[in-house]
């Protein structure tokens, strides 16, 4: 649920916009309607499942498990190609397949009649969501290098502003039936390509393209920078058990809502929204002066140590506006992430960010298929067993390994934290 920082407000983002590429605003729109269609799914999937698989909820949960890791093992090989793809052909016809793509995976949920249509609709979503490459390389195309920083943080804010208004929608939508959503989001990702086809020009110069090789698309190369991390192992260990734990969230949340207090989608998809609007504020107004007083790994050991309580209390909660004040306390893990690609940051040399950077994201990846597994069955088998919290256990088990590794791997072996990785 860790949502990216929001742009500085209003009138920054039209003096930018003004400024910039007729492009941008069309890919911004593309990364809007992927993280809505993400979102808006969310709190009408329990019920879809049930509908066409029958059975429980915990039975429910896993097949929802399952269908995450589809999704991100899709996107962790497409990645790369996407990239590569756009580096040959030009960023226009790849960004028009992915919505295309997205408008056809958007149909299947809407009209699938088996469990297996929809198995195929989210392998269909995993590769067209790998638009994120080709989508910043368009805005690295049309904007001078002094603007990037303020360009890129709008697509952070296109990120943010989905992953709050996508579980609002799909909550509201429900009272229309489980398919309704997905109806919606079909015609949104429709709405675009023809937008895109029509008024978005290529931004590569043919000149600048260059021939497509698997050896570049190979998503395994991706990590070969943190094999070479040295001194960086700690933190690495860290940032993979925490975004291991993060994933009880999108794995499990609306299923545990159900189960645990019988939520209906709205009301899922109300909280869904309540977090991803406390994350932004977080990210706004607190990430900034948390580290300058207390440094980045200070930040980082807080937002952690508050992930550790909040997981435990959520495990525990009884009723519903525990749950919401709880959504509030656990904002502050928003807190983690900024504070540890800041200290991986400082300690890899400029020629090297890049690379670090993308090694990061395949670790997200693996973090993303292997962590629904791990969230849904741990969830089934505690709702199975009367105790439906168990998976948010198994995140704060996750959270205090990471703090105990920073803890010992950092702090008390007084380890540089800006210093040259090997």
């Amino acid at each position: 649920m860790v949502a990216p920082r929001l742009g500085a407000g209003a009138e920054r983002f039209v003096t930018i916009m003004r400024f910039q590429h007729r492009a941008v605003p069309i890919v911004l729109a593309a990364v809007l309607i992927d993280t809505i269609g993400f979102g808006i799914v969310m709190p009408v999937l329990p019920t879809l499942i049930v509908q066409l698989k029958g059975g429980s909820l915990a039975d429910a949960a896993r097949t929802g498990g399952a269908l995450l890791i589809a999704f991100a093992a899709a996107q962790f090989f497409a990645g790369p190609i996407f990239g590569n793809l756009g580096d040959r052909f030009g960023r226009r016809p790849v960004l028009l397949t992915a919505m295309v793509a997205f408008a056809i995976d958007y149909a299947l949920m809407a009209f699938a009649p088996t469990i297996g249509w929809l198995f195929l609709g989210r392998i269909i979503a995993g590769v067209a969501g790998a638009i994120y490459g080709p989508a910043n390389a368009v805005l690295a195309d049309v904007t001078p290098p002094e603007k990037r920083g303020e360009t890129f943080g709008l697509m952070g804010a296109a990120f943010g502003t989905g992953f709050i208004i996508g579980p609002a929608i799909g909550g509201l939508l429900a009272g229309f039936g489980p398919r309704a959503p997905f109806l919606v989001a079909g015609a949104l990702a429709v709405l675009n390509a023809c937008w895109m086809a029509a008024a978005m020009p290529e931004t590569l110069e043919a000149a600048d393209r260059r021939p497509f090789a698997w050896r570049r698309a190979n998503a395994f190369g991706a990590f070969k920078p943190l094999f070479h991390a040295g001194g960086a192992a700690p933190l690495l260990i860290v940032a993979f058990c925490w975004q291991l734990g993060q994933m009880v969230y999108p794995a499990t949340w609306a299923f545990w809502c159900e189960i645990r207090f019988g939520w209906s989608p709205h009301l899922i998809g109300l909280s869904l929204a309540a977090s991803g609007v406390t994350m932004a504020l977080t990210q706004v107004f607190v990430t900034g002066r948390a580290i300058r007083r207390f440094g980045e790994l200070g930040t980082v050991m807080i937002g952690i140590s508050v992930a550790v309580a909040t997981f435990t209390a959520i495990t525990f909660a009884t009723t519903g506006w525990m749950v919401f004040a709880l959504i509030a306390l656990g904002s502050l893990t928003g807190l983690v992430f900024p504070g540890i690609n800041a200290l991986l940051s400082n300690g890899v040399d400029s020629a090297n960010q890049g690379a670090l950077q993308g090694g990061m994201a395949s670790l997200g990846s693996v973090a993303e298929v292997i962590g629904p597994l791990a969230m849904t069955q741990t969830l089934a088998f505690g709702a199975e067993h009367g105790a439906p919290g168990a998976a948010f256990l198994l995140a704060a088990a996750l959270a205090a390994v990471a703090l105990a590794v920073l803890w010992w791997g950092i702090v008390r072996l007084k380890r540089p934290t800006v210093a040259q990785f090997r």
